[in-house]
Protein backbone atom coordinates (compact mmCIF):
# COMPACT_ATOMS: atom_id res chain seq x y z
CA UNK A 1 0.00 0.00 0.00
CA UNK A 2 1.17 3.87 -1.04
CA UNK A 3 2.51 6.02 1.85
CA UNK A 4 -0.28 8.23 0.67
CA UNK A 5 -3.02 6.11 1.05
CA UNK A 6 -2.23 5.18 4.69
CA UNK A 7 -2.02 8.96 4.93
CA UNK A 8 -5.15 9.62 3.73
CA UNK A 9 -6.83 7.35 5.57
CA UNK A 10 -5.30 8.28 8.88
CA UNK A 11 -6.82 11.87 8.16
CA UNK A 12 -10.18 10.07 7.25
CA UNK A 13 -9.90 8.00 11.09
CA UNK A 14 -8.93 11.65 12.61
CA UNK A 15 -11.24 13.52 10.94
CA UNK A 16 -14.38 11.44 12.04
CA UNK A 17 -13.59 10.43 15.12
CA UNK A 18 -14.89 13.42 17.02
CA UNK A 19 -17.93 12.47 14.78
CA UNK A 20 -18.27 8.81 15.46
CA UNK A 21 -18.27 10.04 19.02
CA UNK A 22 -20.73 12.38 18.43
CA UNK A 23 -22.87 9.90 16.63
CA UNK A 24 -22.55 6.66 18.72
CA UNK A 25 -24.00 8.99 21.71
CA UNK A 26 -26.90 9.72 19.41
CA UNK A 27 -27.42 6.16 18.36
CA UNK A 28 -26.92 5.15 22.51
CA UNK A 29 -29.80 8.19 23.02
CA UNK A 30 -31.83 7.14 20.86
CA UNK A 31 -31.48 3.47 21.71
CA UNK A 32 -32.23 4.09 25.54
CA UNK A 33 -35.39 6.13 24.40
CA UNK A 34 -36.69 3.36 22.06
CA UNK A 35 -36.09 0.87 24.28
CA UNK A 36 -32.86 -1.71 24.12
CA UNK A 37 -31.99 -3.86 21.52
CA UNK A 38 -33.97 -1.94 19.25
CA UNK A 39 -31.70 -2.06 15.81
CA UNK A 40 -32.95 -0.67 11.92
CA UNK A 41 -34.64 -3.56 10.19
CA UNK A 42 -33.35 -4.19 7.16
CA UNK A 43 -35.78 -4.37 4.11
CA UNK A 44 -34.60 -6.87 1.34
CA UNK A 45 -34.55 -4.87 -1.87
CA UNK A 46 -34.76 -1.69 -0.15
CA UNK A 47 -32.04 1.18 1.00
CA UNK A 48 -31.52 -1.02 3.78
CA UNK A 49 -30.65 -4.11 1.66
CA UNK A 50 -27.86 -1.48 -0.64
CA UNK A 51 -26.62 -0.28 2.40
CA UNK A 52 -25.90 -3.66 4.32
CA UNK A 53 -24.06 -4.53 0.98
CA UNK A 54 -21.99 -1.53 0.92
CA UNK A 55 -20.93 -1.51 4.53
CA UNK A 56 -20.24 -5.75 4.49
CA UNK A 57 -18.21 -4.94 1.28
CA UNK A 58 -16.40 -2.21 2.92
CA UNK A 59 -15.61 -4.37 5.88
CA UNK A 60 -14.23 -6.95 3.56
CA UNK A 61 -12.12 -4.88 1.30
CA UNK A 62 -10.68 -3.14 4.82
CA UNK A 63 -10.12 -6.61 6.43
CA UNK A 64 -8.14 -7.80 3.27
CA UNK A 65 -5.92 -4.27 3.28
CA UNK A 66 -4.83 -3.95 6.48
CA UNK A 67 -4.42 -5.48 10.22
CA UNK A 68 -7.95 -6.26 12.04
CA UNK A 69 -7.19 -4.07 14.86
CA UNK A 70 -6.63 -1.01 12.59
CA UNK A 71 -10.44 -1.49 11.48
CA UNK A 72 -13.04 0.97 12.76
CA UNK A 73 -16.25 2.29 12.65
CA UNK A 74 -15.42 5.56 11.06
CA UNK A 75 -13.08 4.27 8.41
CA UNK A 76 -15.70 1.58 7.31
CA UNK A 77 -18.14 4.02 7.27
CA UNK A 78 -16.29 6.24 4.73
CA UNK A 79 -15.18 3.67 2.57
CA UNK A 80 -19.06 2.29 2.15
CA UNK A 81 -20.54 6.21 2.09
CA UNK A 82 -22.62 6.23 5.12
CA UNK A 83 -22.41 8.25 8.86
CA UNK A 84 -21.14 5.95 11.79
CA UNK A 85 -24.43 6.54 13.18
CA UNK A 86 -25.90 4.28 10.31
CA UNK A 87 -23.79 1.51 11.19
CA UNK A 88 -24.42 1.84 14.55
CA UNK A 89 -28.03 2.08 14.77
CA UNK A 90 -28.00 -0.76 12.66
CA UNK A 91 -25.53 -2.99 14.08
CA UNK A 92 -24.77 -1.65 17.34
CA UNK A 93 -20.83 -1.83 17.23
CA UNK A 94 -17.94 -2.73 15.89
CA UNK A 95 -18.17 -6.73 16.80
CA UNK A 96 -21.86 -7.20 15.64
CA UNK A 97 -21.02 -6.06 12.39
CA UNK A 98 -18.02 -8.24 12.25
CA UNK A 99 -20.21 -11.03 12.96
CA UNK A 100 -22.41 -10.29 10.55
CA UNK A 101 -19.96 -9.88 8.16
CA UNK A 102 -18.41 -13.55 9.26
CA UNK A 103 -21.74 -14.80 9.16
CA UNK A 104 -22.54 -13.79 5.75
CA UNK A 105 -19.22 -14.82 4.12
CA UNK A 106 -20.07 -18.84 5.73
CA UNK A 107 -22.88 -18.84 3.83
CA UNK A 108 -23.00 -21.56 1.41
CA UNK A 109 -22.89 -20.23 -2.46
CA UNK A 110 -23.58 -23.57 -4.04
CA UNK A 111 -24.44 -27.40 -3.22
CA UNK A 112 -21.58 -29.63 -1.47
CA UNK A 113 -20.11 -31.58 -4.59
CA UNK A 114 -21.77 -34.79 -5.21
CA UNK A 115 -19.15 -37.87 -6.22
CA UNK A 116 -21.58 -40.75 -6.19
CA UNK A 117 -21.32 -41.99 -2.52
CA UNK A 118 -21.36 -40.45 0.96
CA UNK A 119 -18.61 -41.22 1.86
CA UNK A 120 -16.93 -39.43 -1.22
CA UNK A 121 -19.32 -36.55 -0.41
CA UNK A 122 -18.11 -36.01 2.96
CA UNK A 123 -14.63 -36.70 2.19
CA UNK A 124 -14.63 -33.73 -0.56
CA UNK A 125 -16.59 -30.76 1.92
CA UNK A 126 -14.23 -31.82 4.54
CA UNK A 127 -11.41 -30.95 2.63
CA UNK A 128 -12.75 -27.63 1.58
CA UNK A 129 -14.06 -26.63 5.04
CA UNK A 130 -10.32 -27.61 6.53
CA UNK A 131 -8.67 -25.75 4.05
CA UNK A 132 -11.01 -22.74 4.12
CA UNK A 133 -11.57 -22.28 7.79
CA UNK A 134 -7.74 -23.33 8.99
CA UNK A 135 -6.53 -19.67 6.94
CA UNK A 136 -6.39 -16.89 9.28
CA UNK A 137 -9.25 -15.17 7.60
CA UNK A 138 -11.17 -18.31 8.23
CA UNK A 139 -10.39 -18.94 12.08
CA UNK A 140 -10.61 -14.91 12.05
CA UNK A 141 -14.44 -15.24 10.48
CA UNK A 142 -15.36 -17.99 13.60
CA UNK A 143 -14.28 -16.01 16.10
CA UNK A 144 -15.98 -13.37 14.87
CA UNK A 145 -19.33 -14.94 14.79
CA UNK A 146 -19.06 -16.31 18.47
CA UNK A 147 -17.70 -12.62 19.53
CA UNK A 148 -21.48 -11.57 18.68
CA UNK A 149 -23.44 -9.71 21.26
CA UNK A 150 -26.37 -11.40 20.36
CA UNK A 151 -24.60 -14.67 21.05
CA UNK A 152 -28.15 -17.22 20.17
CA UNK A 153 -28.45 -15.52 16.79
CA UNK A 154 -25.55 -15.43 14.50
CA UNK A 155 -23.50 -19.08 15.39
CA UNK A 156 -27.43 -20.35 15.63
CA UNK A 157 -27.35 -19.25 11.82
CA UNK A 158 -24.17 -20.66 10.96
CA UNK A 159 -24.77 -24.29 12.77
CA UNK A 160 -27.99 -24.04 10.35
CA UNK A 161 -25.79 -23.79 7.23
CA UNK A 162 -23.86 -26.57 8.23
CA UNK A 163 -27.04 -28.76 9.32
CA UNK A 164 -28.66 -27.97 5.47
CA UNK A 165 -25.37 -29.49 4.26
CA UNK A 166 -25.56 -32.47 6.01
CA UNK A 167 -29.18 -33.16 5.22
CA UNK A 168 -28.66 -32.69 1.54
CA UNK A 169 -25.88 -35.07 1.19
CA UNK A 170 -27.90 -37.24 3.47
CA UNK A 171 -30.67 -37.40 1.11
CA UNK A 172 -28.78 -37.29 -1.91
CA UNK A 173 -27.71 -41.15 -0.28
CA UNK A 174 -30.76 -42.08 0.62
CA UNK A 175 -31.46 -42.00 -2.68
CA UNK A 176 -28.74 -43.97 -3.66
CA UNK A 177 -29.93 -46.38 -0.98
CA UNK A 178 -26.96 -46.18 1.27
CA UNK A 179 -27.21 -46.28 4.77
CA UNK A 180 -26.68 -43.50 6.20
CA UNK A 181 -26.26 -41.82 9.77
CA UNK A 182 -28.40 -39.13 10.97
CA UNK A 183 -27.48 -35.39 10.73
CA UNK A 184 -26.62 -35.01 14.28
CA UNK A 185 -24.35 -37.78 14.41
CA UNK A 186 -22.19 -35.91 11.48
CA UNK A 187 -22.30 -32.82 13.09
CA UNK A 188 -21.21 -34.30 16.71
CA UNK A 189 -18.32 -36.44 15.19
CA UNK A 190 -16.97 -34.40 12.55
CA UNK A 191 -18.23 -30.52 11.89
CA UNK A 192 -17.79 -30.38 15.96
CA UNK A 193 -14.39 -32.00 16.11
CA UNK A 194 -13.29 -29.77 13.83
CA UNK A 195 -14.47 -26.15 14.58
CA UNK A 196 -13.05 -27.21 18.53
CA UNK A 197 -9.35 -27.86 17.25
CA UNK A 198 -10.00 -24.79 14.85
CA UNK A 199 -10.71 -22.24 17.31
CA UNK A 200 -8.32 -23.74 20.45
CA UNK A 201 -5.65 -25.33 19.08
CA UNK A 202 -2.62 -23.74 17.96
CA UNK A 203 -2.33 -26.63 15.51
CA UNK A 204 -5.03 -26.21 12.33
CA UNK A 205 -6.48 -29.79 11.99
CA UNK A 206 -5.19 -31.50 8.79
CA UNK A 207 -6.78 -33.08 6.35
CA UNK A 208 -6.13 -36.75 7.26
CA UNK A 209 -7.43 -35.87 10.56
CA UNK A 210 -10.61 -34.68 8.81
CA UNK A 211 -11.55 -37.53 6.82
CA UNK A 212 -10.52 -39.69 9.58
CA UNK A 213 -13.33 -38.11 11.62
CA UNK A 214 -15.83 -39.02 8.61
CA UNK A 215 -14.71 -42.78 8.16
CA UNK A 216 -15.41 -43.01 12.22
CA UNK A 217 -18.85 -41.02 12.06
CA UNK A 218 -19.34 -44.24 8.51
CA UNK A 219 -18.77 -47.18 10.61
Amino acid sequence: MADSDLTDDALVDTSLVNKDLTDKDAVNKDSTNKGAGSKETIRPGGRSARVQASVHRAVRDLLAERARADVTVPLIAARAGVTPSTIYRRWGDLPELLADVAVARMRPDSPPADTGSLRGDLHAWVEQYVEEMSSAPGRAMLRDTLASSVPDALPIQCASFTADTMELMLARARIRGENVPTANTLVDGVVAPLVYRLLFSTQPPGLDYARGLVDAALK
